[in-house]
């Protein structure tokens, strides 16, 4: 069943040209990281553009939780009073985080150099979901949490009352685990480094450096080497946000294969942390072009134009960029179902312990609807059938995952015979407007 209710089957189906402006919600990343690195200032951050889907709404009910004034003015407008670096009060209640594995692990960091307790929990899809790969690192600066087998929510952390800094070389691309690590790090004395082989996602990096945070990058042999100063008084910010190339990806990946379509995505920020999946299509010869480059806080953004691509050819995705679109694989296996030949992805171990396991919930629903997959623990092959020639015609199950849910749906729009799933109701808690939106393009969608 949905994550916050019963199940919302869904269907679509092979939809007339898609045309029109895709305004896109707001970067569900930088929303969650402006409501945290608030709540850690002192007085009050303003954000705009702050994307209202349940995950971030999850956040700022946590940061109330510890103390912080959260407010929303409407419109996508907040405002977060903050109570300092180390300022957190200890919270009343269980820290329900949803589905959110950023929001949980990134709150966890905030809170594991203050002398609180917490408990977290989430939702059936959330309480799978390891752990471990963050309170591991929370145990250097004297954290310690307590959870179920495997080290799964709910589970409760106890606050270091002393806390050191720590050194911590990250094991497996992730930013969450590489900001829960900084974030804790603001709390404890001296200088906390972080390393990570592969470079990930550095809105962390960028905002806490706007929010006054003494914070350096060098790039050397063993990657790159990041330096935070403890215990700054973060300055609170103005946060406009970029609209989240994330969400981006499905109105893109949809004109790329609905014959004659032409939608302009405005406004989408062009991090290169985030930025794998549209270099990604460009090579495998999609119409995909960036128009009005520009430097909206801190963020590169474009306005992105995708148009019907019915020559796509199937190509070997870079290990080394997988951390730079890791959320954006299911819905290029999307797209790669309509390519001719093989699209190889390598390295992305990371896709079996999202909300789902992607690779497996994509392969199976893929497979069912007669396109080709080859996969093992850490790849995955799809063997592309050409425009027009995907069967579809299969209901797929969306695993409580909202991205696997928003892929099948895309891919209904273009294949021969419609696609369902059987909840869309996870859809929510990132792109709350993806039925709107989608439809006000032309999209051929519906609730069964």
């Amino acid at each position: 069943m949905s994550s916050h209710g019963d199940p919302i089957p869904m269907q679509s189906g092979a939809s007339a040209p898609l045309s029109g402006v895709a305004d896109v919600p707001g970067d569900k990343s930088i929303s969650h990281r402006a409501l945290i690195l608030g709540a850690l200032s002192v007085g009050e951050t303003t954000i705009t553009g702050l994307l209202e889907g349940q995950d971030v709404l999850d956040t700022g009910r946590a940061m109330r939780a510890f103390g912080a004034e959260v407010i929303d003015h409407g419109g996508g407008k907040w405002s977060v009073h903050g109570v300092g670096v180390g300022g957190f009060a200890e919270p009343d209640q269980v820290i329900d985080c949803g589905n959110s594995g950023t929001g949980v692990r990134l709150i966890m960091g905030a809170m594991a150099t203050s002398p609180i307790s917490a408990t977290f929990t989430g939702d059936a899809s959330l309480n799978k979901r390891p752990m471990a790969r963050v309170t591991d690192p929370l145990a250097l600066f004297g954290c310690q949490a307590v959870g179920r087998a495997g080290g799964r929510l709910p589970m409760t952390l106890v606050g270091a009352a002393d806390p050191v800094p720590a050194r911590y070389v990250v094991p497996v691309p992730s930013a969450q685990v590489k900001s829960a690590v900084l974030l804790a790090g603001l709390n404890a004395p001296g200088e906390t480094v972080v390393t990570e082989a592969e470079a990930t996602r550095d809105h962390t990096e960028r905002m806490l450096a706007g929010f006054g945070a003494e914070i350096n990058t060098e790039v050397t042999d063993e990657g790159r080497v990041i330096t935070l100063k403890g215990r700054p008084e973060l300055k609170p910010q103005h946060i406009d946000v970029p609209r989240d190339p994330s969400s981006a990806a499905f109105p893109v990946c949809a004109a790329l294969i609905v014959p004659g379509s032409d939608v302009l995505v405005p406004t989408i920020g062009l991090n290169p942390t985030r930025a794998g999946l549209f270099t990604t299509l460009r090579e495998m010869g999609a119409d995909l072009t960036y128009e009005n480059e520009r430097e909206e806080g801190g963020e590169p953004v474009a306005d992105l134009r995708a148009r019907f691509s019915p020559d796509l050819k199937g190509i070997e995705v870079p290990a080394e960029r997988a951390a730079s679109m890791i959320d954006e694989y299911p819905v290029l296996s999307v797209v790669a179902a309509f390519a001719k030949g093989d699209t190889n992805m390598p390295g992305v171990k990371e896709l079996r312990v999202k909300e789902s396991d992607r690779i497996a919930a994509m392969a199976d629903g893929l497979r069912a609807a007669g396109v080709g997959v080859e996969d093992g623990p850490d790849w995955w092959t799809v063997i592309g059938q050409g425009h027009g020639n995907v069967r579809g015609g299969v209901t797929c199950a969306s695993h409580l995952d909202h991205r696997i849910a928003m892929s099948f749906l895309v891919m209904g729009m273009a294949t021969q015979n419609p696609m369902s799933v059987d909840d869309g109701g996870p859809i929510a808690t990132s792109f709350p407007i993806f039925e709107p939106l989608m439809a006000g393009l032309g999209a051929k969608l519906s609730r069964l």
